[in-house]
């Protein structure tokens, strides 16, 4: 439908007062808010990126695509029954202690939630319990850990260590990422997948959730 095919465009050229007048004038047409958001917001967001990862668009189109999608998601959250909400799963997010940085955190935020997931952003400076204790207390399938410094990441075992200690790292999967993060030192501390970006890092969410 063209009118889902123009929200998806406006949504990937970051234009985000055209996104919501495109959002409103769909919905006053009748269609329904699970289809504007799907085949239009999610849809746009999907293919900003699958670009992001082919380095087609860099951080700055990622962030004003980000907030186009919020501006029309804002707009539908209303009029959304809680069938139709789009929950893929649930993830939460964090940069581990120690450790202040948040640019690849969010935008491992945006690519998860523009794929439909819920992501529960704990923020930085985390300790390993508290993303096991938020992880249980919402029910979550994967926790996300973050960190851009060596000093930091092997507080990432800790997550993993906790888990275990809990009796609870079965309930969810494990995913790690950031500069100095490997997939031989994602295998090493016991975590589930590790991944290069933030765009493969929501695929492989996408890919846990729904296994």
């Amino acid at each position: 439908m063209q009118i889902l095919q123009d929200i998806s465009q406006a949504l990937q050229q970051g234009r985000k007062p055209k996104v919501e007048e495109l959002v409103r004038q769909a919905l006053d047409e009748g269609l329904s808010p699970k289809q504007i958001l799907e085949e239009g917001l999610l849809d746009g967001m999907g293919i900003i990126g699958e670009k992001f990862k082919c380095n087609e668009v860099f951080v700055p189109e990622v962030l004003v695509a980000a907030r186009a999608m919020n501006a029309g998601a804002a707009l539908l959250k209303p009029y959304l029954t809680d069938e139709d909400a789009v929950n893929k799963g649930t993830v939460v997010l964090g940069t581990v202690k120690g450790d202040l940085h948040d640019i690849g955190k969010n935008l491992v935020r945006m690519m998860m939630e523009g794929r439909g997931l819920t992501v529960i952003d704990l923020g930085v400076d985390i300790p390993a319990e508290r993303f096991v204790d938020a992880a249980v207390e919402n029910n979550a399938d994967i926790i996300c850990c973050s960190a851009l410094l060596t000093t930091t990441m092997y507080e990432m075992k800790n997550v993993v260590d906790i888990a275990v200690a809990k009796g609870v790292r079965d309930k969810f999967k494990i995913m790690v990422g950031g500069a100095p993060i490997t997939d031989s030192f994602c295998k090493e501390i016991g975590a589930d997948r590790y991944e290069v970006d933030a765009a493969s890092a929501a695929d492989a969410a996408i890919d846990f959730c729904s296994a």
